[in-house]
């Protein structure tokens, strides 16, 4: 595909009550709080077809992080990947607030509540409505949507030295070509830029937006790692696998993270996490953990639909309702750990392959994934669903 050959491309999606356009038809099941897990999973046995989203929070959370919470599950419902929703939760006023949230988008939802039912009953009549949800999913059909529609996430794990050389300029080349055609991009893992802030501040689209950057990145530097590590960031950042991978600081692997921006594109806002974004088509930086799962949970909570993830040593990391690419660029990755890898681009480091192709190669997959090809980990089960708590409950 040569530069611009982008151009005028369509993929199959589900076109959504609000305009937004999914890559996905699921029908989930969101228990609100940790207590509600059982009875959602139940309703996932007893109907095939749907999903349920089981997690670890929901109770007793307040101010910073309760919003983030909902943001999270209101934003994960809405996701245009989501066809319908089921929320189950113990009681009903914040069953009722998610729901809500949802039902902005237009789309089917319908909410329980536990107190004063039970599980039993509860998962009856929670199951009849998941079934009348499939039901109708199932008839909806795909149609052509200008490659501008797509919403493209970006994250990468397991990162070693060919993940700077290969993998992360693959995704910032798609980026290049694909910013310009109109659709969405975003990245993040704050802490990660660690060593490169100075750069990535630069990356931004206006002075304004990369000082809004510099200050979402030093009050993460000062509220979070900070404020609770010992003395480094050692066992953590880099990880063993970044290591094992010859990546000896941070500094290494955040200059090789922000290659996934690529050589032109600039971000054009600073997203809080879970935060939509909201001034149009563009790429935006989100304030993330560089925790996987939690980041790309994150970033599907804002709506984004397709994932491109590189990885080095193999991460295989997935999640629910977003379908996560794996682009690697390490030979031995792709020999070993070939089940859990999308795009091969290890030709670049043997000079069979340039980054232009690279780059064309990964907007080929971004499209057969949004048409409806299934990814490596959705092959194989990787559902990883991770909520971002900012601190101790009450």
């Amino acid at each position: 595909m040569a530069e611009g050959a982008s151009e005028g491309r369509t993929f199959l999606g589900y076109r959504r009550e609000n305009g937004r356009v999914g890559v996905r038809n699921h029908v989930v099941i969101l228990p609100v709080d940790d207590i509600s897990n059982a009875a959602a999973e139940h309703v996932a046995q007893n109907i095939t077809g749907t999903l349920a989203l089981p997690h670890a929070y929901g109770r007793l959370q307040f101010g910073a992080d309760l919003e983030l919470f909902f943001r999270t599950m209101i934003g994960t419902g809405s996701n245009p990947n989501v066809a319908a929703a089921v929320v189950i939760g113990i009681e009903p006023g914040w069953t009722q607030r998610i729901v809500d949230g949802i039902e902005e988008t237009g789309k089917p939802v319908a909410g329980f509540a536990i107190e004063q039912n039970g599980d039993i009953a509860t998962i009856a009549a929670a199951s009849r409505k998941a079934k009348e949800f499939v039901h109708w999913a199932s008839e909806l059909v795909r149609e052509p949507c200008p490659i501008s529609e797509l919403w493209v996430s970006t994250k990468c794990g397991e990162s070693d030295t060919t993940t700077g050389l290969g993998s992360c300029p693959t995704v910032g080349n798609m980026y290049d070509k694909l910013i310009p055609e109109g659709i969405y991009g975003v990245f993040g893992e704050t802490s990660e830029i660690t060593g490169a802030e100075h750069i990535c501040a630069r990356r931004a689209a206006t002075p304004e937006v990369g000082e809004k950057f510099m200050a979402t990145f030093e009050a993460y530097q000062r509220e979070v790692i900070e404020a609770h590590k010992t003395d480094d960031l050692s066992e953590s950042q880099p990880t063993k696998g970044n290591i094992e991978g010859g990546l000896t600081t941070i500094e290494e692997k955040a200059l090789g993270n922000l290659e996934k921006i690529g050589r032109t594109s600039r971000y054009i806002d600073v997203l809080a996490p879970a935060e939509p974004p909201a001034k149009g088509p563009g790429l935006y930086f989100m304030d993330t953990s560089s925790a996987a799962a939690e980041c790309v949970t994150l970033m599907a909570a804002a709506g984004f639909v397709v994932h491109t993830f590189p990885t080095g040593q193999g991460n295989v990391v997935g999640n629910p309702i977003l379908p996560v690419i794996k682009i690697s660029a390490n030979p031995r990755t792709v020999r070993t750990m070939s089940e859990h890898i999308d795009l091969d681009v290890s030709g670049i480091l043997r000079r069979e392959m340039t980054l232009d192709q690279a780059g064309d190669a990964l907007i080929d997959m971004i499209v057969r994934t949004a048409s409806g090809r299934l990814t490596a980990a959705e092959v194989l089960g990787h559902r990883e669903f991770v909520l971002t708590k900012l601190y101790r409950s009450a």
